[in-house]
């Protein structure tokens, strides 16, 4: 049950993109609002141009815990921990606790698409937007993908699809599934702060409410996905491996079982590309567009439309992004890996030698099968920032014969990649860890990657 905002003293905790959304939207609507934020204002200048004309209290560079004592409502940013003092005096006191995603998913006209998963949601989020474009479906993306929900409700009609990517902590307080949802894959993640079945409760709780008139669109070849989610929607499965799922790979080349307009009649096989079409490298971007697919097809997307979109596809910054290629040396950000899993996938998706940066804040996550990775593929692994002693360790422990250069922090490490960089070599920025020990997201250590690869690569050939 939603509060009547016109009056309600609203505590918003986090004032990064979600909080700013959240502050804009409770100020319209009559809300007496105090945002608090652990960073200073110095770092928040986004947040305060997005809320600009909004009249709010804001307590910058501490979370005290007595904030709590003058309001009626919490509003949580994802990400904030919930066992902060502040939040602990909020549940003392009985207070409701909402969050961004959660009132959005209540608040929405449209045709709620909820895109979640360990890997793989920005790029596949990305893709189902291209194809609804290309297809002329109304639509709009957003959600943790960067766009913000709540300031676009106005523009949204019934007859739009809104398609979201959602991470989990973004699931901790909805009470709502989308009629299509779409869950990439359940790998292990996120161990410092969940256990893996909390972790893996989070996804499913993408599809806890739907129905049987409801749609789910689901990994048949992820292990978690098979034995941990339910769902009583229709289950619509992608799958490198099995003819028997509704998109499918075989043979090199991508299938799909379509559905006819408003779901009558019997399904039709439509071949929509070969692998070697989609122009975004790896197996595990095969499998994005075929969730994708499935996805802009469930919304009436034709098949010959979806193969063109995929085809056309520039890709997402910070995922397998090549920088540039120059002295014989191609650079690539994958500042989004911030799992062994991910950097797993971004090794597997060259032939060539590679020169690996590891580093950042790491999440207590198994290193094993990464150092075996990385030690059988790359030329020299160049680790960095908070984690790069561990990374070092276990690669000398693990992988005695591949090179291990610890340094500092991202300028140092490019830095060493360079001079270990040899003509034919790929250089990945792909840390296997979070970005929090130095940046406040991915995204800026991929920006500050991209600098310092120009930066060095305007200096003539050594």
């Amino acid at each position: 049950m939603l509060p009547e905002f016109d009056g309600l003293r609203a505590l918003v905790v986090g004032f990064g993109l979600e909080g700013a959304d959240l502050v804009r939207f409770l100020c319209e609507r009559g809300a007496r609002v105090t945002v608090s934020d652990l960073r200073p204002p110095g770092r928040l200048q986004r947040s305060f141009e997005a809320c600009a004309g909004c009249r709010y209290d804001a307590v910058l560079g501490q979370q005290p815990a007595p904030l709590a004592d003058a309001a009626d409502a919490v509003f949580v940013s994802q990400g904030v921990p919930l066992d902060i003092p502040l939040l602990r005096r909020a549940r003392e006191r009985g207070l409701p606790f909402l969050a961004q995603t959660a009132l959005f998913f209540d608040l929405c006209p449209g045709r709620l698409v909820g895109i979640t998963g360990s890997s793989g949601k920005t790029t596949t989020t990305s893709l189902v937007g291209a194809m609804l474009a290309a297809a002329g479906v109304p639509h709009e993306v957003g959600g943790n993908i960067g766009r913000p929900l709540l300031a676009r409700l106005d523009a949204i009609t019934p007859e739009t699809a809104v398609v979201l990517e959602v991470s989990h902590t973004q699931l901790l307080f909805t009470q709502r599934s989308p009629a299509l949802a779409c869950v990439t894959n359940v790998t292990p993640n996120h161990l410092d702060r969940f256990t893996w079945a909390e972790y893996t409760a989070l996804k499913q709780h993408l599809l806890d409410y739907q129905s049987p008139a409801d749609v789910a669109v689901l990994n048949a070849d992820d292990p978690a996905s098979r034995e941990r989610l339910a769902t009583a929607a229709r289950v619509r499965h992608f799958s490198l491996r099995s003819g028997d799922a509704d998109a499918w790979l075989a043979d090199g080349r991508c299938f799909l079982r379509s559905v006819p307009p408003h779901g009558r009649g019997p399904a039709g096989v439509a071949e929509l590309l070969s692998a070697r079409e989609i122009p975004l490298r790896g197996a595990h971007n095969v499998a994005n567009v075929l969730a994708a697919a499935l996805v802009a097809d469930s919304l009436g997307a034709p098949p010959e439309t979806i193969a063109a979109a995929v085809r056309a596809f520039p890709g997402v910054p910070h995922r397998l992004e090549v920088v540039l290629q120059r002295h014989g040396v191609v650079w690539v950000n994958d500042s989004i890996a911030t799992t062994p899993e991910r950097t797993l996938a971004a090794i597997r998706a060259f032939d060539e030698p590679l020169v690996l940066l590891l580093g950042g804040r790491e999440k207590h996550l198994p290193l094993e099968t990464l150092v075996e990775a990385a030690g059988r593929r790359a030329r020299a692994v160049v680790t960095f920032g908070e984690a790069g002693p561990l990374l070092a360790a276990a690669l000398r422990d693990g992988a005695p014969r591949v090179r291990v250069v610890e340094t500092a922090d991202l300028a140092a490490a490019t830095a060493a990649a360079a001079e270990a960089a040899q003509e034919g070599d790929v250089v990945v920025l792909s840390p296997a860890c979070t970005s929090f020990d130095a940046y406040d997201n991915f995204e800026l250590r991929g920006e500050h990657f991209r600098a310092l690869v120009r930066e060095l690569t305007e200096a003539p050939a050594r």
